[in-house]
């Protein structure tokens, strides 16, 4: 018994010793003992950001030595494949970038991850499998162009073919007939084939397309004595080779505004011209457009044009333009009508008609079509 008092006895000397050399061990020889330390990663996040805006993460890394680099994983609403972007040193801190054009509505999600320096990689916010999600409203530019190109049906190209027909009578020029004594007349009529191509921004930008077409026919052209030749078979005759490229403008939900730059080639030569319309209403519903197109030789016209939308299929275009093209002593009168109709499957038909003249006494029909197709 005494001798197991004894060990007992003997064990706690040995421990009290223990501890007091330990506390008596110079605060210097601790420090020289390694310490097992761990990276770390702190940030605040993210929980809602502007569309269309670099998105800025910041963080705080405890222990850089220890990292080789540091990553947020994200992914977005229309990319679920994750990317990477690296952290870098910043003012105060460490930053990571996501670009803009990665900022969409309506989410993104991500994930934070470092990489040791001896290869592994561990989460240190959130998981892969459950990251963390930033909201990213839509702003009114992104809902106005979601909403047309449902309406469109998501096709924002559209190709066209038309071709017109176009008579004025005959109309007087600035010559005597020797015959009669009065201002010779001649048959003033013009006929225009024109393709074309649209793309449908839907934006600030709303379209833009580019037009190319020819115009061939007869009409009073004014006499030069100085310049012009004397065979009525040939001085009366026009002609018009041209490219149009037309921007529209979104002013406002129901304003919009057209410019155009026209580059021709006239029997005359090269000429340059310009045009411009105002759009008042739904740009593909019912709407109002006023509008003028003017070419160096060949003549200006000026227009309106009210497109009713009978049905979804069906819209009715009565139409008014006062023009002196092609080439022409006098402005003349056109009175129009354009049935357009919807066939489906992105395919379209726009059938024109009326009556024009530039005497009151003299006048002509003119017809038309065009055919387009939307993908």
């Amino acid at each position: 018994m005494v001798t197991r008092q004894a060990a007992l006895l003997a064990l706690v000397v040995a421990q009290t010793l223990a501890a007091a050399r330990a506390l008596a061990e110079p605060e210097a020889d601790r420090a020289d003992k390694p310490v097992l330390a761990t990276p770390e990663l702190h940030h605040a996040p993210v929980g809602m950001t502007e569309a269309h805006e670099d998105l800025s993460i910041d963080a705080e890394i405890i222990h850089p030595e220890l990292v080789r680099r540091a990553l947020v994983v994200y992914v977005t609403a229309q990319q679920p494949a994750p990317r990477e972007v690296e952290f870098r040193r910043g003012a105060t801190g460490y930053v990571a970038t996501l670009p803009a054009d990665q900022v969409r509505a309506p989410f993104l999600a991500y994930t934070i991850e470092i990489e040791r320096v001896d290869g592994s990689r561990v989460p240190v916010f959130a998981s892969r499998t459950r990251p963390h999600r930033v909201e990213v409203p839509e702003d009114l530019m992104d809902e106005r162009e979601r909403a047309s190109l449902e309406r469109l049906g998501g096709r924002r190209s559209v190709v066209s073919a038309s071709g017109e027909y176009v008579s004025f009578g005959r109309s007087e020029t600035n010559e005597i007939d020797p015959t009669t004594r009065r201002l010779r007349t001649v048959d003033d009529f013009y006929y225009r084939l024109e393709a074309a191509y649209t793309y449908r921004p839907l934006r600030l930008i709303t379209e833009f397309s580019l037009r190319i077409g020819v115009v061939r026919g007869r009409s009073p052209v004014p006499f030069d004595l100085e310049t012009d030749v004397f065979d009525p078979n040939e001085r009366f005759r026009v002609g018009l080779n041209y490219g149009a490229p037309t921007v529209r403008v979104r002013l406002d939900d129901i304003v919009h505004l057209e410019g155009e730059f026209l580059t021709s080639v006239t029997e005359v030569g090269f000429s340059v011209g310009a045009g411009s319309a105002l759009l008042i209403g739904d740009p593909y519903g019912s709407k109002l457009t006023l509008g003028f197109e003017s070419i160096q030789v060949f003549g200006e016209r000026f227009y309106s044009k009210l497109d009713i939308a009978a049905t979804r299929a069906l819209v009715l275009s009565p139409m008014i333009e006062l023009t002196n093209m092609p080439h022409a002593r006098k402005y003349g009168v056109r009175l129009l009508g354009e049935v357009g109709i919807d066939v489906g499957n992105g395919f379209s038909v726009a059938l024109r008609g009326g009556y024009q003249a530039r005497l009151s006494t003299s006048g002509g029909p003119s017809g038309g079509a065009t055919l387009s197709y939307a993908f």
